[in-house]
């Protein structure tokens, strides 16, 4: 999936032990700090602090996603968390995060 590569979120795939497998250019940019590309086969839950590596282990068993928005450097992003499957199982998380509006419109469609 090269498109993954360059889009303007951050993609960021770990399997079901916490192991960081994929991050994308964007991922690994905003993590440069904290080792950027190297993050790849080591713990996420190294990454997290408490009560968000414990939230991460909760997801990953019961297969539950996650969802929040937080600013941080004067930007707000959405942070989106949730499994993926192999057949039926959960193999893992991915986490989505990109950029919004501080104040964006809200739709509501029927």
């Amino acid at each position: 999936m090269d498109w993954l590569k360059e889009i303007s979120a951050a993609v960021t795939v770990c399997d079901k032990q916490g192991t960081i497998m994929y991050m994308n250019e964007k991922s690994e940019h905003i993590f440069e700090r904290d080792g950027g590309k190297d993050l790849i086969g080591k713990s996420v839950f190294d990454c997290h602090p408490e009560p968000a590596s414990t939230k991460i282990k909760e997801m990953l068993s019961a297969g539950s996603t996650n969802v929040y928005t937080i600013e941080k450097n004067g930007k707000k992003k959405i942070i989106y968390q949730s499994p993926w499957r192999n057949e039926n199982a959960v193999g893992g998380m991915i986490e989505i995060s990109f950029e919004i509006p501080i104040e964006m419109n809200h739709f509501v469609r029927e």
